[in-house]
């Protein structure tokens, strides 16, 4: 009997210990099973989506598509509220597909990656910004420009997508995305994720044709629509020392706009209000996001200048007074966003130079709410939506 004891104690003792030995020898293979298992299959998520151009948002559970082996599923913390989404789900800029995910300045941690990632690991801060795909191949591709891609960019949200359970890619309104590696931005430990997020649309919707502008320590900028992107605008603009003229329409962040570095504000509440300031700026940007009165704040800027519009209208449709422009002799362009390596620069820039947007943080169903201070200039000046709270 005492023999049988003996050799039952000694058959757990060697059990145990080859356990041991088996953890010990890879202690995150348990773990590295259970990744594997998850990213195998689709991605439960779950977010806010508009169901049609004229209800609100509504909760909304869905799946993502599995993580494949360059891909990065990421738990995102903090998503940005953009002007974009509203137009995009109102049907401003064309028919969509529903139910349609919003949400394109996404921030969060990395939470698994596939076997081919190499600059990200678990645990990693990562953002995605208004790109999710793109062919990779074409010339503006290779030359980091992916936003121009000759094939057409996938968009965040709303854009076809063969890979997606629901046919079109779903947006940052959600607890989760899975994204190509090459589309993540990495986001500086000493930048939390919360100013992150709307860095990533309307951090380089602005910096980029600010950076492609060149212009000079004490060149006048003038920046026009001092909102989400316009504040951001105006931040970037003194960082790099211009003399930054502000035109708002709002007389109540006149002080605010002071604060983020304005040289001086100009309330618009009649266009008279430009005639001091005719033919006296070096550039302008623009990122009123309806049709207004473009060609007499182009007549601000010296001739052979340049102006900007980055604001996107409804139907994308601007009335320009061709007879002022023939005079004023001022290049006006237009601009999107940014490539991959761009916005990457300018999210490392704010980090380093402590350049943070304004925000207000909000819960996932004050959204609706939020929105309608958008549409109503009311915003101070991003909000941010804490995804905690989906």
């Amino acid at each position: 009997m005492e023999n049988k004891h003996s050799s039952r104690r000694k058959f757990i003792q060697q059990t145990a210990l080859a356990s041991g030995a088996l953890l010990l020898a890879n202690p995150l293979q348990l773990f590295s099973n259970e990744i594997n298992t998850i990213t195998m299959k689709n991605i439960k998520s779950r977010g806010y989506a508009g169901k049609n151009i004229t209800d609100p948002l509504e909760q909304w559970n869905f799946e993502r598509r599995p993580v494949g082996d360059d891909d990065i599923l990421i738990d995102i913390k903090f998503s940005g509220i953009c002007h974009s989404d509203i137009h995009t789900v109102e049907g401003h800029w064309g028919p969509q597909k529903y139910p349609l995910v919003p949400g394109h300045e996404i921030a969060g941690i990395v939470s698994a990656v596939g076997k081919n990632v190499t600059k990200f690991k678990i645990g990693d801060k990562a953002g995605i910004g208004c790109i999710v795909d793109s062919c990779r191949k074409c010339d503006n591709c290779k030359k980091g420009e992916e936003h121009h891609c000759e094939t057409g960019m996938t968009g965040t949200y709303g854009s076809p997508d063969t890979t997606s359970p629901s046919d079109i890619t779903q947006g940052g309104y959600a607890n989760n995305i899975v994204v190509k590696e090459h589309f993540v931005i990495k986001i500086p430990n000493n930048l939390d994720l919360k100013y992150a997020a709307p860095l990533l649309c309307a951090g380089i919707t602005t910096y980029s044709p600010l950076m492609r502008e060149n212009f000079k320590e004490g060149d006048k900028v003038g920046i026009i629509g001092i909102g989400g992107l316009g504040h951001i605008a105006v931040k970037l603009a003194v960082s790099k020392g211009a003399e930054v003229y502000a035109f708002t329409t709002t007389a109540d962040k006149k002080a605010d706009i002071l604060s983020f570095g304005a040289k001086e504000v100009i309330v618009v509440d009649s266009m008279e209000k430009l005639n001091p300031y005719r033919g006296k700026l070096d550039y302008m940007l623009s990122t009123v996001p309806y049709d207004y009165d473009l060609a007499s704040y182009a007549n601000c800027v010296k001739p052979y200048g340049n102006f900007t519009q980055v604001g996107m209208p409804i139907n994308g449709h601007l009335s320009l007074n061709n007879f002022q422009m023939i005079f004023n002799r001022v290049n006006f362009n237009a601009s999107l966003i940014g490539g991959i390596p761009e916005t990457q620069e300018v999210v490392d820039y704010c980090a380093q130079n402590n350049i943070l947007p304004q925000i207000e943080i909000i819960n996932a169903n004050e959204i609706n709410d939020a929105w309608k201070k958008v549409v109503n200039n009311e915003a101070r000046y991003r909000f941010v939506i804490d995804a905690v709270t989906f």
